[in-house]
């Protein structure tokens, strides 16, 4: 609408002050400039990509997707500050980031984190009037969540593995929440090769005694893949708080900053909703780092009392290659001895049986596998029964080869470490 036509549509009006501010405001309202529409949404690559430039693609889909949304178009010019070109102030929509996970394990690896760094410097490079952050908490947080709205959670995704380790493909997932509402709001993904991928856990993952995946990292897996419209998992956002706190307990471990991890983790453990596994992994290992043994095994007795009340239980025992006897370096088999010490005795003051399942790693014949697994579950069947003698007759071994595999790469190393799992699994003993 031209400045003319406004000016003739408003009626004569005596030069008077009343007369310029009412002309003023009808024409500072009709001549009210819309914001500039969105750029279009990102189209998707054909074909997997390096891992860097899936990361930007997701990220980049994922916010111009917000930017159509009614919460976070900017608001409208007034003509004056059309003429004078003069900016509104710009009001930065949060969207706090929860760490992003590997969906097989639960676990944060070297991939993850680039995925974390990643994410966040592309938000702020492309998309500044969003601010983008990780969630913010300490050890004295109580609620971390009370203002922020917006959650942006992620997982990595193996989709399967080539002859080749360049051609293994990764699913980037992104999901966009309303705190308030529960709701999806975008979901974004994007496929890559494992080029710039680098699948190691992190130093909490790799000394961590028990698989990390539980009821609430299954819980970030489903929100992270939503589609736009759908429910976010409702336990998942009721423990935000612990999640959070979960992660800066794994950063200062990670870091050696165990003192302060273990108060992290002791800030977690006293919540009503704090009894979780990654809890009690970040106990015993904040408190066996610090040479407080005791309190590293009653940890590690409230990780085996969860996994038998939940049916999820599963330890890394590692074994020499080829062999029923564990490997040798006391710095990964000097606790097994505690392990299997409150092993026995947790589930002989139960009232279940229990199978034991032996894994292996993608190396060999299937059916060396399948014997090699099943001599794995055999020893520890052995062990537990010396340990516990009214174990005897309540344990059955069974070797699974590398059928149930976590990882699948075949490295042999800690990168497939859980791949070499023993697992336990409760059944009834009639």
């Amino acid at each position: 609408m031209s400045m003319t036509s406004v000016l003739s549509r408003i009626p004569a009006l005596k030069l008077s002050g009343l007369g310029w501010l009412t002309g003023l405001s009808l024409l500072l309202v009709a001549c009210a400039a819309p914001p500039p529409p969105p750029p279009p949404r990102v189209e998707a690559p054909t074909n997997a990509v390096a891992f860097d430039a899936a990361i930007d693609f997701a990220v980049d889909d994922l916010l111009s997707q917000a930017q159509r949304l009614p919460d976070f178009k900017p608001p409208e010019k007034s003509l004056v500050e059309s003429m004078l070109q003069k900016d509104k102030p710009v009001v930065r929509s949060k969207i706090v980031v929860d760490a992003s996970l590997d969906s097989q394990t639960g676990q944060q690896t070297a991939g993850t984190r680039f995925l974390d760094s990643r994410l966040l410097q592309r938000a702020k490079a492309k998309f500044p009037q969003f601010e983008v952050l990780p969630i913010p908490v300490s050890a004295q947080s109580t609620k971390v969540l009370s203002d922020e709205r917006y959650l942006l959670a992620a997982t990595l995704s193996p989709l399967g593995q080539g002859g080749n380790d360049t051609q293994a493909r990764y699913r980037i997932n992104l999901s966009l929440t309303d705190l308030r509402s529960g709701f999806v709001l975008a979901q974004a993904g994007a496929n890559a090769t494992a080029t710039g991928m680098d699948a190691t856990p992190t130093a909490f993952f790799q000394d961590s005694p028990s698989l990390a995946r539980d009821r609430i990292v299954e819980g970030q897996i489903r929100t992270s893949q939503a589609k736009t419209g759908a429910e976010a998992d409702p336990i998942y956002l009721s423990s935000l708080t612990v999640s959070a706190l979960i992660s800066e307990g794994v950063r200062l471990y990670d870091a050696g900053q165990f003192e302060e991890s273990l108060r992290v983790y002791e800030a977690a453990v006293a919540r009503s909703d704090g009894k979780q596994l990654r809890v009690f992994n970040g106990l015993y290992l904040s408190n066996k780092q610090l040479n407080r043994n005791e309190a590293a095994e009653h940890a590690f007795g409230q990780i085996v009392a969860l996994g038998l009340s939940t049916n999820s239980l599963a330890f890394k025992f590692l074994f020499k290659p080829a062999s029923t006897d564990f490997l040798a370096d006391p710095k990964i088999s000097g606790p097994y001895e505690m392990w299997l010490r409150v092993l026995a005795k947790e589930i002989a003051g139960s009232s279940h049986c229990v199978t034991i399942l032996g894994h292996s790693s993608k190396t060999g014949s299937e059916q060396v596998n399948e014997r090699l697994s099943l001599a794995h579950a055999t020893t520890m069947q052995r062990k537990l029964e010396t340990a516990a003698p009214a174990l005897t007759g309540r344990l059955q071994p069974l070797g699974m080869g590398f059928r149930e595999n976590l990882i699948g790469t075949g490295t042999d190393d800690l990168r497939d470490a859980l791949d070499r799992r023993v697992e336990f699994r409760v059944r009834s003993c009639s």
